[in-house]
């Protein structure tokens, strides 16, 4: 079975930080993360990006249990085959897909969800998750001329997280242009 956590802010809602948890089954300072911040290039994602390291930190899992890697080399899946989840950060959603196809990493994330373990997408980690990336066209700029808007298929949903009321009709647009639902994933918020 599948175990996708997509969400638009990562663990800001303690309710979506405490279900990740219960996605395991061991002591948080037990749970070993692959963590690509790929996506994130500008100084204000960068400032997310260590949001998201802290969060994780914050429920207990142990820095050194935090792989970071940046699509910068290749890895074989029996390189990361022990590690708990896969967790993709946000930023732009064009240049993640780029990078994680042109490095083969798509392949090996189909091959670690497909064995339990968990994917979890923040804003363009959602979207990647999707069968299209499409959606993220108004959002995000395609500054890497990328022509295939496929994602992982990890769900054959098409991902919109931070959706808000205002953009509904953009995305009622996309829905008609491109004949598929959309799942708006609203803003997490703070509880």
């Amino acid at each position: 079975m599948k175990k996708l956590l997509l969400t638009s802010d990562g663990f800001v809602n303690p309710i979506i930080a405490k279900e990740f948890l219960k996605l395991f089954g061991k002591n948080p300072s037990e749970i070993k993360i692959i963590f690509i911040p790929t996506a994130s290039r500008t100084p204000e994602e960068l400032v997310y990006v260590k949001e998201s390291k802290k969060e994780l930190i914050g429920l207990g899992i142990k820095e050194e249990n935090i792989f970071v890697f940046n699509l910068d080399k290749k890895l074989n899946y029996d390189d990361i085959k022990n590690y708990d989840s896969i967790y993709v950060c946000g930023g732009n959603t064009f240049y993640l897909a780029m990078k994680i196809k042109e490095n083969g990493f798509d392949k090996i994330i189909s091959k670690l969800v497909n064995n339990s373990k968990v994917y979890v997408g923040v804003s363009a980690g959602s979207i990647l998750a999707g069968s299209n990336i499409k959606v993220a066209l108004p959002f995000d700029e395609n500054d890497v001329n990328l022509k295939d808007f496929k994602g992982l298929n990890l769900t054959d949903k098409i991902i919109n997280p931070h959706h808000d009321e205002k953009e509904e009709k953009i995305i009622e647009k996309f829905e008609k242009n491109f004949g598929h639902k959309v799942l708006r994933i609203k803003m997490d918020k703070h509880f």
